[in-house]
């Protein structure tokens, strides 16, 4: 499983676009790869951050590229 370092290294290197963690971990959660909400996250239900359609496919792809999805 790969880092999210390593997934916006290589989303960094490939598009030339930084993500936020935030970002990354919206996207593992959608694919079920979390273990639950952090501890001091302030909504139970809501992201503050969710991430956007032209992010997640890059995500995505690198997640691919890493073997998680």
């Amino acid at each position: 499983m790969a880092t999210y370092r390593q997934i916006q290294d290589d989303i960094r290197g490939r598009y030339g676009k930084s993500v936020k963690t935030c970002r990354i971990a919206d996207v593992k959660a959608s694919h079920g790869l979390t273990r639950g909400a952090a501890p001091n996250r302030i909504s139970a239900n809501a992201r503050k951050y969710p991430c956007p359609h032209w992010a997640r496919a890059m995500i995505e792809d690198s997640m691919h590229r890493f073997g998680m999805i």
